[in-house]
């Protein structure tokens, strides 16, 4: 595909085949993802790419302790929650999802099943668990640089005809995502990316975010027209 085309037409699949990922597929767009600009040449990113029952484990473990009411220990500051515009665009793509999937705004039950997919990664056959080395913890640079390459990521994957969505619901419970994919303390956890061959037949896989426009993020200075 153009490059163009690849950002314009990609978006978050949450639906996807039981069908599994070459390792070899995997590597190939790892490879080309880590070409992302990086501040200093640093490259703080790691990647910890999961599957089979080691993924089944730590769904399942996000899951139980998320419903058990253990309390959420993402590594990366959540921050204030979204006001004003932020959170209108963050309701506006709730309700397209939950349109297409039929979500009634009172149906609890359809609505807490789409939380639990959440908590299981929206079952992907793979998950890549993106972490950044604890020595340069503190900084801002190393979350944004991670950012950077979890864009060119998925952009990757879906010129070679997989989906994505990032999904930090699925680290939720940090300890069993360390203890079930091997990661060590010398690595922060900063998101995961749920990866697949996309389920056509799945409704939410049709919905296309809306995006500000230019002229709403954009201020030109200096510019003689």
């Amino acid at each position: 595909m153009e490059f163009d085309d690849v950002v314009r037409e990609r978006r978050s699949i949450r639906g996807f085949q039981k069908k599994p990922v070459p390792k070899a597929l995997i590597r190939e767009i790892l490879e080309i993802a880590m070409r992302a600009p990086t501040s200093l040449n640093t490259q703080p990113w790691n990647f910890y790419v999961v599957a089979g029952e080691v993924l089944d484990r730590i769904r399942a473990g996000n899951v139980e302790r998320n419903m058990a009411g253990v309390p959420d220990s993402r590594e990366f500051r959540m921050g204030p929650g979204y006001e004003g515009p932020h959170r209108e665009r963050q309701i506006e793509i709730a309700k397209q999802l939950f349109a297409a999937m039929g979500i009634e705004r009172e149906n609890k039950e359809k609505r807490m099943d789409w939380v639990l997919r959440g908590f299981r990664q929206f079952d992907a056959p793979v998950s890549i668990v993106v972490t950044y080395d604890r020595s340069i913890h503190g900084s801002d640079i190393a979350p944004f640089d991670c950012g950077g390459v979890v864009n060119c990521l998925v952009n990757t994957a879906w010129n070679k005809g997989l989906g994505c969505v990032i999904n930090s619901q699925g680290i939720m419970q940090s300890p069993v995502v360390r203890a079930e994919a091997g990661i060590p303390d010398d690595q922060v956890i900063q998101t995961c990316v749920a990866m697949g061959w996309p389920d056509d037949s799945f409704p939410a896989n049709a919905v296309v975010s809306n995006r500000k426009s230019v002229d709403e993020a954009a201020v030109f200075v200096g510019f003689d027209d």
